[in-house]
């Protein structure tokens, strides 16, 4: 996981062009990012991810990280949401 939040794209529900955008122009300047999501927004992320790899061969997905956390609802009950990581980085680097 990588330390610095500046290099990480949270997915939520902005359209998927929108993130696409965004991780094309942090790849412009760093060598690598991460998409983060949880919940409904893991198929966002995939489907992000998927546009940048099949756009161009610049980029390669890293080892994807899968697990869940436990938030409390407005309920006031605990569940489990899952979230996923995947990093993404330039060919070569």
């Amino acid at each position: 996981m990588l330390d610095n939040t500046t290099d990480t794209i949270f997915i939520g529900k902005k359209p998927l062009m929108s993130y696409v955008t965004s991780a094309i122009i942090q790849l412009a300047t760093l060598d690598s990012i991460t998409i983060k999501a949880r919940g409904h927004s893991i198929g966002l992320a995939v489907d992000v991810t998927q546009v940048l790899l099949k756009k161009t061969d610049a980029f390669e997905v890293g080892c994807v990280n899968i697990s869940s956390e436990s938030l409390e609802s407005q309920d006031g009950r605990n569940r489990d949401v899952s979230t996923i990581e995947i990093p993404i980085s330039k060919r070569g680097k």
